[in-house]
């Protein structure tokens, strides 16, 4: 299918051929009649890819921050390839689309095939021929509404969501600065709620159409017709309500709110304006300055936007659906006039042409459309309990891979293209010699498209039985989000394919368990879990340094992990598992590995309501392990610090950018590392050549199956209180 993409590095703008988007349980998947181009955001988001790095720079300041956070957490190699990675990308267009309902997911039981739907969201509602669409972004299109209107429904909810905060009353009168797209929808609901409005724009043309569409009166914020209407309006107090609409670097709009506001009034932002306000004429008149967020409530929830949890109408009247249906059904009933926005219809198949002109004022436009061939005309129509490890069975000793050909490629796909494989295992394996990346398969299909495009993939898909049942590839690696992967490996294991996937293995103990029972009826045990540190060179330069031990030893290890950015997905406990159980098996499996042992029993303890963790883990000789996992450190402070003590001598490890050792003599690295090195190629490096050779896989399934567990029980025994043994089953 196509979809329209823009490259945020150099701003080249496509149509890009890109695989289908899967049809997941909780949605639908909509073939796309009429898109609307938001010619505010969108350009706005076209305008800021043309610019320079430092331009982009200074445009998004709180981007900025985040990378230099970035930089002293991973350093500046593995910061450049993750900030580059996502800049060098495609990334979507589109946010309002009308289309027609493809294929049901699995729960959906308000539509059906061939219904006609408004769709909204910026991960949902592209530019695209085919779109998937959760529950609660499309709404159903009333009978009678033309397609072409019902692609105004997000717009339309984002005006409708500044209107309610706003709490406009009969007889009101109120201004809408930036006569744009949202300001002419704010204009017209709100003359259907019986509030008088007066509008601010400095394009005459847009002045006209909102008043033809219900302002009593409009003018240049620059002139006096403006003041005047309001004073004649409102008997010289000012307006009840000022709704910024505008977008720009001018503070202008709200000097002019303050302005022409009443004492005790409301002031709305709805768009991307200044909003240095000025401190006395707000606190004089004691406004009430609000903020208008998107569609409505559920907007940034991916409760509510992704796994369809709808909030009680009792407690949230309105809500993101909500407000489409209500904006479509205005809109039907002809409260509500769209036509008169609708400055041009393109074909989708010119879109960049389109944009072009937008971006250049060749086309002087409130509203545009993109019209798609297929379907758009008949669219018109229409205590402390043991936790046991489970034991690893391999029947007939387990799959045997025979040693290929020095001159065979080993050929690779990829289940999910997210941030850490394209930052931190694809980048190693496209310089791989002998190494061939086959498929990428993902549920969006930009993402696919992208690694295709950045890594050679032969082939980018959202088909993921096909690529499993493709014969010619060795290997899959799973790297999406954490709860899909213990059922993508033993879907993986059951096709015969060598596994590499991302930690963690499981999120629980049933889980873990399926995936042994997967290497039971299959026989393959050709598993890797990405455990990376235990391969980091700095690392194992250390341990070959401390030598051999002959008595139990103390590690400690400090995990200084920060505090998420509101909006990871890690924060979704209920569906993605808590953090430590995400992330905990890395550390989990390098003290293991030091210690050269799988742990016999966990302790593990946290404050009330608190995320930092301190874990003890206990070994078969007397050795412990002490985890300290926090998010309340500072920021500045390295993220991984490691002291193993035995035998009289210290091996300390400083952020895999220093190690040292004492004993007899002391050693102590280099200072100035070339980057702070994990050990992902190196570990990458052994995998590719386990499935290359059919030689053992990098790390035993029976120690990836220890740490797991181990890792599982960190939550059992804050449940408990108390130590979980780890008891090994047979």
């Amino acid at each position: 299918m196509k979809q329209v993409v823009q490259n945020y590095k150099s701003g080249e703008l496509a149509v890009l051929d890109v695989p289908v988007p899967g049809c997941k349980p909780g949605g639908v998947l909509v073939r796309t009649a009429f898109s609307l181009i938001s010619t505010g955001t969108e350009l706005m988001k076209v305008s800021e890819a043309g610019m320079s790095m430092l331009g982009k720079a200074r445009s998004r300041p709180d981007q900025v921050a985040k990378v230099m956070q970035s930089v002293a957490t991973n350093g500046v190699p593995a910061t450049y390839r993750k900030v580059m990675g996502k800049l060098d990308s495609y990334t979507p267009l589109g946010y309002s689309l009308c289309g027609v309902v493809e294929q049901v997911g699995a729960g959906i039981d308000d539509v059906k095939v061939g219904d006609l739907v408004a769709c909204a969201g910026n991960e949902h509602a592209l530019h695209a021929e085919l779109n998937w669409v959760p529950r609660n972004l499309y709404a159903p299109v009333p009978d009678g509404l033309a397609p072409r209107h019902a692609a105004f429904g997000t717009v339309g909810s984002i005006a409708m969501q500044g209107v309610r905060q706003g709490e406009p009353q009969l007889g009101e009168v109120a201004l809408v600065i930036g006569l744009g797209l949202i300001g002419q929808l704010v204009v017209q609901l709100l003359a259907a709620a019986g509030v008088r409005v007066v509008g601010a724009d400095p394009d005459p043309v847009r002045c006209e159409l909102a008043e033809r569409l219900g302002a009593a009166a409009c003018g240049d914020p620059a002139s006096a017709a403006v003041e005047a209407a309001v004073a004649e309006l409102t008997g010289g107090h000012g307006v009840d309500q000022v709704y910024l609409a505008a977008g720009g670097g001018s503070n202008q709009p709200v000097e002019l709110a303050a302005r022409l506001c009443r004492d005790r009034g409301r002031v709305v932002d709805i768009g991307k304006c200044r909003l240095d306000l000025p401190w006395n004429a707000y606190y004089e008149k004691e406004l009430d300055v609000r903020f208008s967020r998107s569609y409505g409530p559920g907007r940034y929830d991916p409760e509510y936007e992704l796994e369809g949890r709808d909030y009680p109408i009792g407690y949230v009247r309105w809500t993101e659906r909500r407000n489409l249906a209500c904006f479509l059904d205005l809109v039907a009933r002809g409260s509500v006039d769209v036509e008169p926005l609708v400055s041009h219809i393109a074909d989708f198949d010119d879109a960049v042409e389109t944009y072009r002109r937008l971006k250049d004022g060749e086309l002087k436009a409130v509203a545009v459309l993109f019209r798609y061939p297929e379907h758009a005309e008949e669219a018109g129509e229409a205590g402390a309990p043991a936790v046991a490890v489970p034991a690893v069975k391999r029947p007939g000793g387990g799959v045997s891979t025979p040693a290929r050909a020095a001159s065979t490629p080993v050929r690779l796909a990829f289940i999910g293209a997210g941030n850490y494989a394209t930052s931190m295992l694809l980048p190693h394996l496209a310089q791989r010699e002998g190494v061939e990346l086959s498929a990428v398969v993902t549920t969006t299909a930009l993402s696919a498209a992208n690694a295709q495009r950045k890594f050679g993939f032969a082939q980018a898909t959202t088909d993921l039985d096909a690529v499993l049942g493709d014969k010619s590839i060795d290997a899959v690696f799973v790297a999406t989000r954490h709860s899909s992967h213990a059922e993508l490996t033993r879907k993986a294991l059951l096709t015969g394919k060598t596994v590499f996937v991302e930690k963690p293995l499981a999120l629980t103990e049933d889980e873990l368990a399926d995936v042994l029972a997967a290497v039971e009826e299959s026989g393959n045990d050709r598993l890797q879990v990405g455990f990376n540190r235990r391969f980091a060179p700095l690392l194992q330069e250390a341990r070959t340094r401390f030598g051999a031990r002959t008595g139990p030893a103390s590690l400690r290890y400090l995990v200084n992990a920060g505090k998420l950015q509101h909006g990871s997905w890690y924060l979704q406990q209920g569906a993605e598992g808590s953090r430590f159980a995400g992330e905990g098996g890395h550390f989990i499996d390098t003290a293991s590995w030091l210690l050269e042992a799988d742990p016999v029993s966990v302790y593990a303890t946290a404050a009330p309501g608190n995320e930092d963790l301190q874990v003890v883990l206990r070994y078969p000789d007397g050795s412990t392990a002490a985890i300290s996992y926090v998010t309340t450190g500072a920021p500045g402070f390295p993220k991984e610090t490691l002291d193993l003590v035995a035998d009289g001598k210290v091996l300390r490890l400083d952020d895999f950018v220093r190690a040292s050792v004492y004993g007899r003599k002391k050693w102590v690295s280099s200072r100035l590392p070339k980057a702070r090195d994990k050990g992902q190629n190196a570990e990458l490096a052994a995998f590719v050549k386990a499935v290359r050779t059919g030689g053992p896989m990098p790390v035993p399934l029976e120690s990836l199956v220890a740490t797991t567990a181990a890792t599982l029980a960190v939550q059992s025994g804050l449940a408990g209180g108390a130590p979980v043994t780890l008891a090994r089953t047979r």
